[in-house]
């Protein structure tokens, strides 16, 4: 039947089955004449010769447009649709949102930061399929321009700078491995519309703040028992605060001394083989654990975030007598420091801390480079 002429649909009497309009081989767009005045409502069908389904996706009534456009905008979101289903794509839609909280199941720090900066942005109404370039840009450019929260006084007032180049990164992350995690899951076909809008910018600076062995052994002593053994880990571990918390029991292997990091802005699956007094450390910590608990927990059971490490590092920062701005990063770029200066190739060290070369080599390549002068200073005859 051809529904393409407006003259042709306002002849048809309504009716519960759509009439049908075939656009190509296994590919139908349907109309529903509206029972009260004129229009009425579109719908796709598909038929997968695989499988034997016959997926529907109801369109709208495209009312926004005058009668004689909604024909071709309802193929062309049809076609969209099927192309979709044809490169292997999910049959039923979701929104930013909905995929934001696939990806945030078992991740709580990405929960809190979808809620800060994802749930209530117009972004996260966006299906997915539909999502643009401009868009992603345009929830860029709204997360630059908010303060980052640095501290909240007793009387409430929040404590806040311009946010840095360096935390957007942080903030976007999670983004970006939501709508990869949907890509991968088939929900949407295509990274071009966040592939490049969310880039990760050029942070200025590099972190200079370094404890020695001794700073940090200090540092320890002054951090409660749950506390101490997290940190301790941090100093043993060049992984993010945030993968460390993140650690569960199933993922560390005791039969070949290695731990897998499954939770990670670097990307998920990589394997760690642990030198012995480590393992030994990991193991403890398994101890009669169930599987999905995680290694390092508060006193009260509940995994380490953000929110419950700061408090205590910060307190004991203050007890050792050390540098007020050390926080946990400072002892992961310490740690990593101390491989880099210990002569460990860039390579192995981006692997082991799940950073890019080229990053490594921004941050950290000057100690190597102050180690091969000395090495050419050997050749003089």
């Amino acid at each position: 039947m051809d529904l393409g002429t407006v003259r042709d649909r306002e002849k048809l009497k309504p009716r519960r089955e759509p009439y049908w309009h075939k656009l190509a081989s296994r590919q139908f767009l349907g109309f529903r004449p509206s029972t009260i005045g004129k229009g009425g409502s579109w719908i796709a069908r598909y038929y997968d010769s695989e499988t034997g389904k016959k997926p529907i996706r109801s369109l709208g009534d495209f009312g926004h447009l005058p009668p004689n456009e909604r024909f071709s905008a309802a193929s062309k979101e049809a076609r969209e649709w099927f192309a979709h289903l044809s490169g292997g794509g999910a049959a039923e839609p979701i929104t930013v949102k909905e995929a934001c909280e696939r990806y945030a199941q078992d991740r709580p720090d990405a929960t809190r930061r979808f809620a800060r900066y994802v749930y209530g942005d117009p972004i996260s109404k966006v299906m997915l399929h539909k999502l643009t370039d401009k868009q992603v840009r345009e929830w860029r450019k709204r997360l630059e321009a908010m303060p980052a929260l640095v501290s909240r006084r007793k009387a409430g007032k929040a404590n806040t700078r311009p946010r840095s180049a360096a935390t957007v990164n942080r903030d976007m992350v999670c983004l970006r491995a939501a709508l990869n995690f949907a890509l991968d899951q088939g929900e949407v076909l295509t990274a071009v519309a966040w592939r490049k809008a969310l880039q990760p910018s050029e942070a200025k600076g590099r972190r200079n703040l370094y404890l020695d062995r001794d700073q940090l052994r200090a540092l320890l002593d002054q951090l409660p028992q749950d506390a101490k053994t997290f940190a301790h880990a941090l100093c043993l571990l060049p992984l993010r605060p945030g993968a460390l918390a993140q650690l569960r029991v199933k993922d560390y292997d005791p039969k070949t001394s290695t731990i897998t990091i499954e939770r990670d802005k670097a990307g998920n699956g990589r394997k760690i083989l642990l030198p012995t007094d480590t393992a030994a450390m990991l193991k403890g910590q398994c101890r009669d654990k169930l599987p999905g608990a995680p290694i390092f927990a508060r006193a009260d059971g509940q995994p380490w975030d953000k929110d419950a490490w700061k408090g205590p590092i910060k307190a004991a920062v203050v007890a050792a007598e050390l540098p007020r701005e050390a926080t946990a990063y400072t002892i992961r770029h310490s740690t990593i420091t101390d491989l880099v200066s210990g002569g460990l190739d860039l390579l192995t060290v981006a692997q082991v801390s799940g950073t890019s070369v080229a990053m490594i080599e921004r941050h950290y390549g000057h100690l190597q480079r102050d180690k091969a002068a000395a090495a050419l200073a050997g050749l003089a005859l």
